[in-house]
């Protein structure tokens, strides 16, 4: 009776251990940032919490450095279901959600925390509710940080210096004009090639975050920094509209909730990332010269903000900004 019994109790385990596996799901998370970066750091926080959250219902990978396709490819696969789960720039979400635009537009932030308040609050929900009707949940906002010119060939230390100059610029028609605007000339190059245009003096300078200048070895070439932080972007955690609809009211509140506390825990990475990169390039010898008074360009961009704000997909995204 009593092996009897300890039979069935070991089945029953059994029972419930092939229980909780069948009850599990795997989800894939894609981003283009290397280990170490403040994003995939973020990202297994954010997985960890989900999967303690979920009592480990719910397992999430981290796949980072785009090693399964780059970010064109990533959107394509969350739309097919290849992947669950992802962090983008702006750029796609943009294509998605046309008024995200504005976020893009030069000197329109003073800086990050002048994004935050408006993406943690109103315009954030607004934005969000877009992208979901387009397929992509947010669950956290991300920095994207602010970017500066960086220069082999010349050493700008006001607008009238990086005048004529070839900067390389992502494709994108915002950045495009914006350097247009600064009677320069944007080259549309794909990044992994930066650093060959310096060498080949194809471009005299290009312009990106710090943490990217440094991580690239953009910095052992292009030594003059100009600190203009003239674009301060957002990026985003996202997940699969699919994946959402799927997911019990409890479980929505715990994916949200740990893509919030991965949010905050990104930006705060971001913070000390950024004063590693000055801090790393400045010892390797970058020079560093920061912008005095941004009205000049501010007035350079006025044909630009003035073309957003005639859109209606984006003039009341604009206005809200710049009314705060």
């Amino acid at each position: 009776m009593l092996k009897r019994w300890k039979a069935g109790c070991l089945v029953a385990a059994a029972l419930l251990c092939a229980g909780a596996a069948w009850g599990q799901t795997k989800l894939r998370a894609w981003n283009i940032h290397p280990d170490g970066y403040p994003v995939t750091e973020a990202m297994k926080s954010f997985a960890q919490q989900v999967g303690k959250a979920t009592q480990g219902r719910y397992q999430v990978e981290v796949f980072s450095n785009a090693t399964l396709g780059d970010q064109p490819k990533a959107v394509q696969m969350l739309k097919s279901g290849e992947i669950d789960i992802a962090e983008f720039s702006s750029g796609p979400l943009s294509d998605a959600v046309p008024g995200i635009k504005v976020l893009n537009l030069p000197f329109l932030f003073t800086d990050s925390a002048h994004m935050f308040r408006h993406l943690d609050g109103a315009l954030g929900q607004r934005f969000a509710a877009n992208l979901q009707s387009a397929g992509f949940v947010v669950l956290g906002w991300y920095d994207g940080g602010g970017r500066s010119f960086y220069c082999a060939n010349r050493s700008p230390a006001t607008i009238r210096d990086l005048a004529g100059a070839s900067i390389r610029v992502q494709q994108s028609e915002i950045f495009t004009e914006m350097i247009r605007l600064l009677d320069a000339k944007p080259v549309a190059m794909p990044f992994k090639e930066v650093l060959g245009g310096f060498e080949k003096g194809s471009i005299d300078c290009a312009e990106n975050n710090m943490p990217s200048y440094e991580s690239t070895g953009h910095h052992k070439l292009a030594k003059n920094v100009y600190v203009t932080n003239h674009v301060i972007s957002p990026e985003a955690l996202v997940v699969s509209t699919a994946v959402w609809a799927k997911l019990s009211a409890e479980d929505r509140k715990a994916f949200a909730d740990a893509g919030a506390q991965s949010a905050l825990l990104m930006r705060e990475l971001w913070n000390k990332r950024v004063a590693q990169a000055l801090e790393t390039t400045a010892k390797q010898g970058s020079q560093f010269v920061r912008v005095k008074d941004v009205s000049p360009f501010v007035r350079r961009m006025a044909p630009l903000y003035n073309k957003y704000m005639a859109d209606p997909t984006t003039r009341e995204e604009l206005l809200t900004i710049i009314a705060k």
